[in-house]
């Protein structure tokens, strides 16, 4: 697994010989899943259109396979590399078996007559994409998450070692997101077939990819794996936020903290209060929270939310010096929200908290 299948080596690429983006270096090998992730605009659509040779190359190279790109014939590369792009077709009176039956065509002759065999590798390739009882209905009378199926299928019935596509999720639901890339997961695992793609929805990127490319600028801002890219700074940065928060435990964004004096505690753990954390920050509430342990799934959040978390060393007891520290947050406050947490030897003193909220007529919840 150490060969290079797929090596885009410090290429350059653009509109009108204007470059756009310079030096991009990319290793990808047989088998793997790459997304390319990062800003409107970035220029994501134009690599993705320069490797498969819809626009001139302006520096550099691509090696396929070991073989240049360039010099290959486009029915060597059709047999080889399927694409999918955003662009809608509208064909006039295609089926949608009749829209798959058009990734046979790199392998019929100049009639494009297909065989018992391409016939059943069309059928397969529906069948694949679960879309079987699509077949004979008009493309242009499908949804769009259909649509994207059976356009699947079409570079599926390409038997393509390589396949491109460029935000193929857009349109779709979460559902035939979902659908969607757990084919393209089994493709890649199973048989072998190298997925290269774009993604606006950096959490499943983060899910289902073996390599991560960040666009942004004039060179590549970051390549590495999902562990070495979704970092909190990183994505930050990718994408200019400087209105909230990535959160790479839960692979989600956040809005920025609330502003103000905080009036409300929130006693949580384990898990507990992430309801609430953002229940208080869509009221836009400044809030305290405590006492959590710094290894609590609750900490991952909270951090990024709360005005201030009260909390203690993982896997200690909760010592005095937290709950005086809790005790004084809450005698500022005007209200305190008890979670379900959940009460175990080592968080004992969160009941000592809730006696100590309770006493002063704060607690709800």
């Amino acid at each position: 697994m150490d060969k290079k299948y797929f090596s885009i080596d410090h290429l350059s690429v653009g509109y009108n010989k204007q470059v756009l983006i310079r030096d991009i270096c990319v290793d990808i090998q047989k088998g793997e899943i790459v997304t390319l992730i990062g800003p409107n605009g970035a220029g994501k659509s134009t690599i993705l259109k320069s490797i498969t040779r819809q626009l001139s190359l302006l520096g550099g190279q691509v090696l396929f396979d070991n073989k240049d790109i360039m010099g290959m014939s486009f029915k060597e590369i059709s047999q080889k590399m399927a694409v999918v792009l955003t662009e809608r077709m509208k064909p006039e009176l295609m089926t949608c078996a009749d829209i798959v039956a058009t990734g046979r065509y790199p392998y019929t002759g100049r009639l494009g007559v297909l065989t018992p065999e391409d016939e059943a590798k069309v059928d397969a390739a529906l069948a694949a994409v679960n879309a079987s009882e699509l077949a004979g209905r008009d493309f242009n009378a499908i949804s769009d998450g259909e649509r994207q199926r059976i356009l699947l299928a079409r570079a599926i019935c390409q038997e393509p070692e390589l396949i491109i596509l460029d935000e193929p999720t857009s349109f779709l639901d979460v559902r035939y997101k979902l659908e969607l890339l757990s084919i393209l997961t089994r493709m890649a695992k199973e048989n072998d077939i190298t997925i290269i793609m774009t993604l606006h929805e950096i959490d499943l990127a983060q899910k289902v990819s073996d390599k991560i490319v960040c666009v942004h600028g004039e060179t590549i801002y970051a390549y590495g794996t999902p562990a070495e890219i979704f970092e909190e700074e990183k994505i930050k940065n990718l994408y200019n936020i400087d209105n909230g928060f990535y959160d790479p435990v839960f692979g989600s964004i956040e809005l920025a903290k609330a502003e103000g004096e905080p009036d409300v505690f929130v006693i949580a753990g384990g898990g507990s209060g992430i309801s609430t954390f953002r229940a208080l920050r869509k009221e836009n509430r400044a809030f305290i929270t405590g006492i959590l342990h710094k290894n609590d799934i609750d900490y991952e959040l909270a951090r990024l939310l709360a005005a201030e978390v009260v909390t203690e060393e993982p896997f200690e007891p909760i010592g005095e010096t937290a709950i005086e520290q809790a005790k004084a947050a809450i005698d500022g406050c005007k209200e305190v929200i008890l979670c379900d947490v959940p009460i175990g030897q080592m968080n004992q003193p969160v009941k000592e908290l809730i006696a100590y909220a309770e006493d002063q007529g704060k607690l709800i919840g």
